[in-house]
């Protein structure tokens, strides 16, 4: 597999991840009961970019890992999917 699209399978993964990772351990202002003033009650009361992007960033391995594999070694690609919407083209 030529290095890009790895590049862009990962970079894809890693921001469909990113979007499930961010609100996991979130705890707004409101919830500690300390709001700061001049922001919203909704804010992160703490946000831990950096655990964030490491547990991303593992996550991201693990699932493009997996595919590696399946595709690899299983044969598993785009054409074993089901077609989900019919043909409706005439034979």
């Amino acid at each position: 597999m030529p290095i890009l699209t790895v590049a862009a399978i990962y970079f894809i993964l890693w921001w469909t991840v990113l979007f499930i990772v961010l609100p996991l351990g979130y705890r707004s202002q409101q919830d500690d009961g300390d709001v700061t003033l001049g922001t919203v009650e909704s804010a992160p009361a703490r946000f831990r970019g950096g655990r964030v992007i490491l547990l991303t960033t593992v996550i991201s391995a693990a699932l493009y890992l997996a595919y590696h594999l399946a595709s690899t070694y299983f044969g598993f690609g785009v054409g074993s999917i089901p077609n989900i919407i019919p043909s409706f083209s005439q034979v």
